[in-house]
């Protein structure tokens, strides 16, 4: 779930629209942003902006859609500097004042192998304040997605379970929870939690380490069934560098990742739900669809080929609509964009 280089090179611009993309259909991302401190092997501490769902609207921004987030900001420097991050990406920033109290914070450990460990300090920071006042989808949403430490923290968790079950039926939700137990405070509390949301979800996004923590003993595929009993219409669930399967009542589907000169795999998780919903939302797509498996493939490998990019360098660097169009289904993207300006490190 790491972020961007806080001084580093985010492309300017607004998001680069593909051609099947008609009328606004906004994707709205609630949940937290923070800041990342990873440290690497050797300690060298390296500060990043980031949060799964800050990441995860800033996937859905680079690859054309119109995004929003749906999340506090501190009035800090990292609060600012977050902002900033947002409005060179084109994204609509839905809670507009900022919080007095400070960015919420995460220690990223990242092992030899690139593989993060999260350690939280999340009270009286900004990401939980999110009141049911501030929890409105901004006009022109078509698809929500949530997940992450917004269901763990309060008052945001009450806040988005409450936005999600007044829900209008046709917006599309896709849930990732990208399990952090060690910022639960109640095992039990957040499976409660977890249940009613997955009553009006419409796509889970979830790891094969999710569901280790939810079900524990059980395999994926015995887990992805019991999601699925309970609203849901398809459950795609990653594994690292190993296939990705995703499972609806009908049919379970297969893809094999390409292997890619991995760098990190932070943000890789983001990418992959925040390129899944794009390309649902960019083709068209709703519910009724998740009954098809060719749409179904289609989007999973496409959100497989935005996920290897993101591994391939530092940190949780989404790709943008022109890395990705002819690849893996995102030929309804324009071709043949021109790399933007890079603005200079601040």
């Amino acid at each position: 779930m790491t972020g961007q280089p806080m001084t580093g090179q985010p492309m300017t611009g607004q998001p680069m629209t593909g051609q099947p993309m008609t009328g606004e259909r906004m994707i709205t991302v609630a949940g937290e942003a923070l800041i990342d401190l990873i440290v690497d092997p050797a300690g060298h501490v390296d500060p990043r902006l980031g949060g799964g769902p800050f990441n995860v609207t800033r996937s859905v921004a680079r690859l054309g859609l119109p995004a929003a987030f749906l999340g506090r900001l501190s009035g800090d420097r990292f609060g600012q500097l977050m902002r900033a991050d947002l409005d060179r990406n084109g994204v609509l920033v839905a809670v507009e004042a900022p919080a007095s109290a400070p960015t919420t914070l995460a220690l990223v450990d990242v092992d030899p192998a690139g593989v993060p460990a999260y350690h939280f300090y999340l009270a009286g920071t900004s990401a939980a304040a999110v009141g049911p006042a501030e929890a409105v989808l901004p006009d022109g949403t078509t698809a929500l997605h949530i997940g992450s430490l917004g269901l763990v923290m309060e008052p945001v968790g009450t806040s988005t379970e409450q936005l999600v079950a007044a829900l209008p039926h046709g917006i599309t939700v896709m849930l990732d929870p990208n399990c952090r137990p060690g910022a639960i405070a109640s095992r039990q509390a957040y499976l409660d939690r977890l249940g009613r949301i997955l009553r009006r979800a419409d796509i889970v996004k979830t790891s094969t380490e999710d569901l280790a923590y939810l079900f524990p003993g059980q395999d994926a595929e015995t887990a992805a069934a019991h999601l699925l009993g309970q609203g849901p219409a398809c459950v795609v669930v990653t594994d690292g560098a190993a296939a990705v399967r995703a499972f609806t009542a009908g049919f379970q589907i297969r893809a094999d990742v390409p292997a890619a000169p991995v760098v990190d795999t932070v943000g890789a998780g983001d990418a992959f739900g925040g390129a899944f919903l794009t390309w649902w939302v960019g083709n068209g797509l709703g519910r009724s669809d998740l009954g098809d498996p060719e749409p179904v493939r289609g989007a999973t490998q496409a959100a497989i080929y935005a996920s290897v990019v993101t591994c391939t360098r530092r940190g949780a660097e989404p790709p943008w609509a022109y890395e990705l169009a002819g690849h893996d289904g995102w030929q309804w993207l324009p071709p043949g964009r021109a790399r933007p300006e890079l603005i200079p490190p601040g």
